[in-house]
């Protein structure tokens, strides 16, 4: 809301060895109307070491709660709301077209995940 809405860079390191691939998850969970998916990306290879700030992935993009398909950044109503960055390592590629939702990319990757890690960021609007 407060400035060019470029997708953080972000790095990834110590994926287990029979990875086949990862996906990454962005929400608010203190949105007011529930959970607020901001960024949803799939089937990213298992050798991705990177995100390069304000460039796209290179996996599927998923559909985030305003219909977005790109990253889309903090913008709180209101306080401080926390950010999760969520990736987990998949031992399968998810059999989903571009597009696909948060809950139907968490029930397909169910039973599959092999590891996972979180970031928080903490953002509040000027």
């Amino acid at each position: 809301c407060d400035g060019n809405n470029f997708s953080p860079p972000l790095a990834i390191s110590g994926v287990p060895a029979g990875a086949r691939s990862l996906v990454l998850i962005m929400d608010d969970p203190d949105a007011p109307a529930g959970v607020w998916d901001h960024w949803i990306v799939y089937n990213l290879p298992p050798t991705t070491e990177e995100f390069v700030e304000g460039e796209p992935p290179p996996g599927m993009l998923g559909l985030g709660t305003a219909d977005n398909t790109n990253y889309e950044g903090p913008c709180p109503p209101s306080g401080v709301h926390r950010y999760f960055f969520k990736l987990y390592a998949l031992d399968a590629e998810l059999p989903l077209p571009p597009g696909a939702t948060k809950p139907e990319v968490e029930q397909v990757m169910a039973g599959h995940i092999l590891e996972q890690t979180e970031l928080i960021g903490r953002y509040s609007r000027s």
